[in-house]
């Protein structure tokens, strides 16, 4: 039986690789710094977890495979290169453990998790019984991995890294594109490049599914057209489109309802419970798939209407004393700014606290005017410590200067995650709808200022 191991486990992308091995009957061991919910999640599953870095993990490992975090230099990589064991990315992961399988990729730089997810539970409802590989849980399949029963395998297809060059998908999917990982790709030149190499590796008579209501993704669906793909266009509302939607209506599940059209024809009727206009996109996207894979478009429609979202994807942690509190993963601008606006148009008489937690020296550094005027659809910003992930600081960085680049109205910084927590603790009225934006630290905010002010609710009876 082969064997497996996954250094930096708990990360999203490898502890779900791993899950999927795991059902697949292989065995598979781990290791990181720290434990987390992926790796308790891998343990009741089988999998053998080592706490920290140390040559003596490997043993027994056929294949290592290495999370992008993970340098080549780490102790477990070079002991496995003294012992003969092959250490591989994802991307050089990706084409045997995707050999069996017809992959549905969905790439893009928002709402890829999104889409994937949607897509996912639409297949799984439609009882396609799709593998899957998400970047994040799916609320109503409650798990963002799995090893599935037939052929087809949907991925989220990630960019950083080139990880998606490991991919030939059947079917791929390009939601938009805006420069983003400045610490992978320098120029939007370089990110563009990236996009062209997941297209170069899509299957001969493949589908490549684009948006042309993004400018780069309709530029770049020019590059695809010349390797003689199947390009499928979709639109919110352009009728140049394949796909497109009509009779966008606010519905009274906090989504909007509409009708989707193909090849200016009525396809379906569509009622989402999920907020935000790009949530009609993504959803489109899925159905799309749903059309070439020849199922039944008010069949995928009914699974679409029954979809409650990804987890930390505008999730709603709870309600309490009036105070509505929502977890969030934007970590760029357009994705804070998409955001604000779907919670805007949902709840247009709240009064919206963000809170921001800037990710990375790299993309801070590089976006930050973008940053700085994403935040209109916020009453109150809030600023907190920057979370590094990967990156060192750069000498004469000061994160208060983050703040100076600001024109809002009301924005301050608060320099820790507790400060934080203790300002909105002390601070939050009825009426509020607090948005936490982080791929951090600060996803703990959440649900620690909800059990505070449901404690306090609860003592104020």
């Amino acid at each position: 039986m082969k064997h497996t191991h996954f250094i930096g486990i708990g990360g999203t992308g490898l502890s779900a690789i791993a899950k999927v091995l795991i059902e697949r009957g292989e065995n598979v061991s781990g290791s990181d710094q720290y434990p987390s919910e992926n790796t308790a999640d891998l343990e009741k599953l089988g999998a053998k977890l080592f706490l920290g870095h140390n040559a003596k993990n490997i043993i027994g490992a056929d294949v290592i495979v290495r999370s992008s975090a993970i340098p080549a230099d780490n102790v477990e990589c070079r002991a496995a290169e003294v012992s003969g064991i092959p250490v591989l990315t994802r991307r050089d992961f990706f084409p045997s453990f995707f050999a069996e399988n017809q992959v549905i990729g969905i790439a893009g730089t928002h709402g890829k998790t999104s889409t994937s997810s949607m897509t996912a539970w639409m297949l799984d409802s439609l009882d396609l019984n799709p593998g899957y590989i998400l970047g994040s849980k799916s609320i109503n399949l409650k798990t963002n991995a799995s090893a599935g029963k037939s052929k087809l395998f949907v991925i989220e297809a990630d960019e950083y890294d080139h990880m998606f060059w490991g991919l030939n998908c059947q079917i791929a999917v390009i939601t938009n594109l805006e420069h983003d990982h400045p610490d992978c790709f320098p120029t939007p030149g370089s990110y563009e490049q990236a996009f062209k190499g997941f297209i170069d590796r899509i299957q001969q008579n493949g589908t490549l599914i684009y948006c042309i209501d993004d400018p780069l993704t309709k530029k770049i669906a020019k590059y695809a057209k010349k390797k003689k793909l199947n390009l499928v266009s979709y639109s919110l509302e352009n009728k140049k489109a394949d796909y497109y939607s009509t009779n966008i209506k606010a519905n009274p599940n906090s989504g909007f309802s509409f009708l989707l059209n193909k090849s200016k024809e009525p396809l379906t009727e569509v009622s989402l419970s999920i907020p935000g206009k790009h949530s009609i996109l993504n959803s489109t996207a899925a159905l799309i798939i749903a059309d070439l894979l020849y199922q039944n478009s008010e069949d995928a429609a009914k699974s679409l209407s029954e979809y409650q979202g990804a987890q930390r994807r505008f999730q709603i942690r709870g309600e309490t004393s009036d105070i509505i509190i929502v977890d969030d993963y934007g970590h760029h601008p357009t994705e804070i700014q998409t955001t604000l606006a779907g919670a805007r148009a949902t709840y247009p008489d709240r009064n919206i606290v963000a809170v921001w937690e800037p990710h990375t020296y790299s993309r801070t550094i590089h976006l930050i005017k973008e940053f700085a005027n994403c935040f209109n659809d916020a009453n109150q910003v809030i600023i907190t410590e920057l979370y590094p992930a990967r990156e060192t600081k750069p000498e004469g960085f000061n994160p208060t200067t983050i703040l100076s680049e600001f024109n809002h109205p009301s924005v301050q910084f608060q320099d820790s995650i507790n400060g934080t927590i203790d300002f909105l603790n002390n601070n939050l009225n009825k009426n509020d709808l607090l948005i936490v934006f982080s791929a951090g630290k600060a996803v703990v905010i959440t649900s620690k200022v909800y059990d505070h002010l449901k404690n306090r609710e609860v003592q104020d009876v």
